[in-house]
């Protein structure tokens, strides 16, 4: 009987074990309220990177918080790359339940009223043709990320792929 027993407890943690692997790696982004909405991460017209003529400021990343009540702060969100190349939202910036603000490349003025940060920054952060996207809490622990390939991810090839509606 006990080794019956033994086996069963077995079984049963195995079981448990496997289930909990097959979780994806990912699955913890969904208890953040902030997640990655989408990404133009091929900017239109040919890349140039000249802050004064470039298209730096049309690559972006939008983020969006998905609570129905809660307020956030993106003070100390990180967002980054594989590469490592990061943006740290240095100031107050508030998202309101269900808004969205615009993360983009270049030099231009943040405003709350028209859901823009710019990054201050005229090279491009995401590959055009595969990158990871991270957006980090100021804790250090990931609020989403997302990888994509212009092949596998970009079904109508126009350079923006959404990860959430």
């Amino acid at each position: 009987m006990r080794i019956r027993t033994a086996v069963v407890a077995t079984t049963a943690v195995a079981g448990a074990l496997a289930a909990l692997t097959a979780v994806p790696a990912h699955a913890a982004e969904y208890t953040s309220a902030l997640k990655v909405r989408g990404v133009q991460y091929d900017a239109p017209g040919r890349d140039s990177n000249k802050c004064s003529t470039g298209n730096t400021h049309q690559e972006y990343l939008t983020i969006r918080n998905y609570s129905s009540t809660r307020t956030v702060n993106l003070r100390g969100y990180v967002v980054k790359d594989a590469a490592g190349n990061r943006f740290v939202f240095k100031v107050d910036h508030y998202l309101q339940p269900r808004d969205h603000v615009k993360l983009r490349g270049g030099n231009g003025t943040d405003s709350d009223m028209n859901d823009v940060v710019y990054r201050d920054n005229c090279n491009f952060i995401w590959n055009n043709d595969k990158d990871t996207i991270y957006l980090v809490k100021p804790t250090g622990s990931r609020a989403d990320a997302h990888a994509y390939t212009k092949r596998g991810s970009d079904r109508d090839g126009d350079g923006y792929i959404t990860f959430h509606k």
